[in-house]
């Protein structure tokens, strides 16, 4: 419920608080005196879109504060906990705006963006007039004004049509890709031989080509090496060192020990020759290659480069180019195994939608005849016992929300055809069957408080006092607010407000009055008289009130 209306430099109102009740809440005033405002700073500081200028001229910036009743278990609190913002027993929204724009909303004092309070103003308030903006006139929104009446859940039937959709992506992508796959078929399986015969391994490029390397190396110093190992050998250095160590050896005794250190170094000499002749030896062995294996080593080699080139991928990424072409090749094979599954896959998935979709056409069918016996009951007040509402339901093409459409139709006199709410009714008439569904549509809405801009333009007499009848009977469970022109709405009214436009200073501004019961008699005397207002209109006015 509302509970009061700060508003400060918006429009016409510089400043302006209201404290609204329980119950009917009736604005009235002159036409221009500045009642839209009132509904426009509301519906700013819940977020709903609206005109941009709305900063008083010459003030700063303006600001719109809401607070709210919110009792356990409001819709709101839902919104609220998705958004992570706390809520008490109280509710308080403010926005503010600057000449230029730039608009900046709180809830509770945390600050929020326009899409939460929108959604949070969506659970509190309800903003409904002759010209509704809501949907109720346009038949692409009666099914889901049917589906709430109903309170259907409509999310297995969307998860059923994601399914569904899902199954037909599937089947046409594989059969797609089937059909891309037998075009290349030839390709496909010669590739594969040619990379299942080559076979190569990831890294087997860098390998190949650092052995081709040491091949081609040793190939050019194997002959030095050789020919040093010749040196060394028993046939060179060895055997002249051998040859001079017998010869002095032979002499030593008669030297007198003059040859022993030349004998000793020439030991030590034949010890390292022995470890260089090993060290040479083990060489010319790591040096040793089959001259053809290096042939070998290249033809392979330049087969995986060229396989790559050919292709188009690194060499290492040749294993997996062959699987992914194998992949596609059993594809192939196994195209038709597969189709099959996933047409039976489409069909189930098609198969669980209908019967998904029946059941909640079936579930609209039944809220529909709730809906008209509903409307049938509202109308009977209003002074349209003899119209008649229809809810329509016909066949649709398959979607998300069903196999249905629904559109509300009305017949104005008995024996007339069924038509369009807003081509067959008179503005009159409209009003009463807008009221009437509105109040089946929101009579579960608890905690909701619903507006009513000029809901009774076009009515009057007896039929105005029977729309005002209904809107009092309407706001005994809840609050209305009801901005009108007619004397027996207002008079009906637990709390009466008068909208005033003012100038001083040379500057026009709106003011909005409660009043207390004389000044209701002079308020709707004025309604029923004009600007001149005749004790006979306060006479009328009085017995307006009484009832």
């Amino acid at each position: 419920m509302l509970i009061s209306l700060d508003i400060r430099d918006l429009l016409l109102i510089d400043r302006l608080s209201l404290a609204f009740r329980p119950g009917l809440n009736v604005l009235t005033g002159e036409t221009g005196a500045g009642k839209s405002i009132l509904l426009d700073a509301l519906g700013f500081v819940l977020g709903w879109r609206g005109r941009a200028d709305l900063v008083r001229q010459g003030a700063a910036q303006g600001e719109a504060v809401a607070v709210f009743d919110l009792p356990p278990g409001h819709p709101a609190r839902a919104v609220l906990d998705e958004a992570g913002i706390g809520a008490g027993d109280e509710l308080i929204l403010r926005r503010v705006t600057t000449p230029d724009g730039r608009k900046t909303g709180w809830i509770n004092d945390r600050r929020t963006t326009a899409e939460v309070l929108r959604a949070v103003g969506e659970t509190l308030v309800e903003l409904h007039g002759q010209h509704d903006d809501r949907g109720l006139l346009n038949p692409r929104g009666h099914r889901l004004l049917l589906d709430a009446f109903a309170g259907t859940d409509l999310g297995p039937l969307r998860a059923a049509w994601a399914a569904r959709a899902a199954a037909a992506r599937a089947l046409d992508q594989a059969q797609a890709g089937l059909t891309a796959a037998r075009a290349e078929e030839d390709f496909l399986r010669h590739a594969v031989a040619e990379l299942d015969k080559l076979a190569p391994e990831p890294g087997e490029d860098a390998t190949l080509d650092t052995r081709r390397r040491a091949m081609q190396a040793a190939a050019r110093i194997r002959d030095d090496v050789a020919r040093a190992h010749a040196a060394l050998s028993d046939q060179g250095a060895e055997r002249l060192m051998s040859d001079a160590l017998r010869w002095l050896e032979g002499a030593a005794d008669r030297a007198e020990g003059r040859l022993d250190p030349a004998l000793a170094a020439l030991g030590r000499a034949m010890a390292e020759l022995s470890e260089a002749q090993a060290g040479v030896e083990t060489a010319l062995e790591a040096l040793a290659f089959d001259p053809r294996e290096i042939e070998t080593v290249e033809e392979r080699l330049f087969a995986i480069r060229a396989l790559a080139r050919k292709h188009g991928v690194a060499p290492d990424d040749l294993g997996a180019f062959a699987a992914t072409l194998r992949d596609r090749l059993q594809a192939l094979d196994g195209g038709e195994r597969n189709l099959a599954a996933l047409a039976r896959a489409r069909d189930e998935a098609e198969a669980a939608y209908a019967a998904t979709a029946a059941q909640i056409s079936a579930a609209r069918v039944a809220a529909a005849r709730q809906l008209d016996a509903a409307m049938a009951g509202e109308l009977a007040p209003l002074k349209m016992e003899r119209a008649r509402f229809t809810t329509q339901i016909t066949p649709a093409d398959p979607g998300p929300e069903g196999i249905d459409a629904v559109a509300f139709t009305v017949a104005t006199n008995p024996g007339a055809p069924a038509g369009p709410l807003n081509r067959i009714a008179s503005g009159g008439e409209l009003s009463r069957f807008l009221l009437a569904l509105k109040v089946c549509l929101t009579r579960d809405a608890a905690g909701l408080t619903l507006i009513f801009d000029e809901i009774d333009r076009g009515v009057g007499g007896a039929t105005a006092d029977a729309v005002g009848r209904r809107l009092q009977a309407l706001a005994q469970s809840g609050q209305v607010l009801v901005v009108t022109h007619s004397p027996q709405v207002a008079a009906l009214g637990a709390h009466h407000w008068r909208v005033e436009k003012r100038v001083a200073d040379g500057m026009t501004t709106s003011t909005v009055t409660p009043l207390a019961s004389g000044d209701r008699v002079d308020e709707i005397a004025r309604m029923l008289s004009g600007d001149t207002v005749t004790a006979a209109a306060r006479a009328a006015a009085q017995a307006l009130l009484s009832g």
